[in-house]
């Protein structure tokens, strides 16, 4: 990570402690450090993050920011974490994700897009536990997570993506969401804040898809119109083909809100094994005028959305959280907060296999710690 990225630690520091002074034993800062460096080893429960706390002496005890000779047992961490101010918590993670695009962003020149989609905690659902479908926003270029919000009960997705929007730089950046979101006020509020969208459009906009549809149903009646790309995969047992065509016929004839272009990607997945062969067509609208991103760069935004699902995929597989009935307070938003962060912090230090990473991690403690920004001189 630069030199001129701001420590994570400095982020937790100013996250507000809602205990009294008397009788705190532990720092706020110190706690979260502990969660998230014990989460970089690889530990996963309440139990077991208290035990990682106390398995390497009072060196690393210090160095987290904690006072007392022992860190905290798992109560403790269940207390503070049930009525932590996720909010407040989720704002500081936000400003850490924002500084650390910035910086590795430099000379960058296409815009950032950022991948929204939602994630249900399915072991903590199962428990009863409030908010525990979240929706948040990740960069595609980095799989950086830059925020993250709870759905209410009662409510969806499309009323709380608001919510995450408002906590995201909007400015210059590309939205790109799944069809549950391709509405018209959503894409009125993207473009308002300054930003654009690229938008995939299924039934649940009906007159939308069926003139997308009837557009490349006749492609030769706007030839002139239509830029096409393509893309070759192969990888996990099987060799996945893109072409997505762009076009802007539909300017002057939809009044979607921005509208510039829209597309139709057809995935071809061959199992490699087997033979058989799957075809899939998506459609999709885009604010993106054809000078701001030709075919080729709308099928790599397309490609570069499922980043958020990578990240979902190592949270269930390599952090085990659909398993997780935690459902107390704030815990399951506070803990999907961390595995999210640890995530983070372990793609910037180039790891490229999350699960080898946590390991190596858990043989040497000091490393997860350095990621934080804790060396041993601390």
């Amino acid at each position: 990570m630069p030199a001129t990225v701001i420590p994570l630690m400095q982020y937790l520091v100013e996250v507000p402690d809602f205990r009294a002074a008397r009788g705190r034993r532990h720092p706020l800062s110190a706690i979260l450090a502990l969660a998230c460096a014990a989460i970089l080893c690889g530990y996963r429960s309440s139990g077991a993050m208290a035990e990682w706390g106390r398995n390497y002496g009072g060196a690393l005890v210090a160095a987290l920011g904690f006072t007392q000779p022992t860190t905290p047992c798992a109560a403790t961490r269940h207390t503070v974490f049930k009525h932590l101010d996720i909010a407040a918590l989720e704002a500081q993670l936000g400003r850490w994700a924002e500084q650390v695009l910035a910086s590795q962003g430099r000379g960058v020149k296409p815009p950032e897009a950022v991948a929204c989609d939602g994630k249900t905690l399915r072991g903590s659902c199962k428990a009863g536990a409030p908010g525990t479908h979240l929706l948040a926003g990740v960069s595609q270029r980095l799989g950086l997570p830059l925020g993250q919000c709870a759905v209410a009960a009662k409510t969806n997705e499309l009323t709380a993506i608001y919510d995450l929007l408002a906590g995201l730089v909007l400015t210059g950046r590309i939205i790109t969401t799944d069809a549950l979101h391709t509405q018209r006020d959503l894409a009125q509020a993207v473009i308002d804040a300054g930003g654009d969208y690229l938008m995939c459009v299924k039934s649940n906009q009906p007159q939308l898809h069926e003139d997308i549809v009837t557009l490349f149903h006749e492609p030769q009646v706007v030839a002139e119109t239509l830029t096409t790309a393509r893309s070759l995969d192969a990888g996990h047992g099987r060799i996945e083909e893109r072409c997505l065509t762009a076009s802007c016929a539909l300017l002057g004839y939809t009044d979607w809100p921005g509208h510039q272009q829209v597309f139709q990607l057809e995935r071809t997945i061959t199992i490699k094994k087997t033979g058989v062969r799957r075809q899939e067509l998506v459609y999709g609208i885009t604010s993106l005028s054809p000078h701001q991103a030709d075919a080729a760069r709308l099928l790599r935004y397309m490609r570069g959305h499922w980043r958020i699902e990578a990240t979902h995929r190592i949270r269930d597989v390599t952090f085990d959280e659909d398993r997780s009935q935690v459902r107390c307070g704030h815990i399951p938003q506070v803990m999907a907060a961390l595995r999210n962060t640890a995530i983070a912090l372990m793609r910037l230090a180039g790891e490229t296999n999350i699960a080898a990473a946590c390991l190596r991690h858990a043989a040497q403690p000091w490393t997860a710690l350095a990621l934080i920004g804790i060396t041993a001189e601390n």
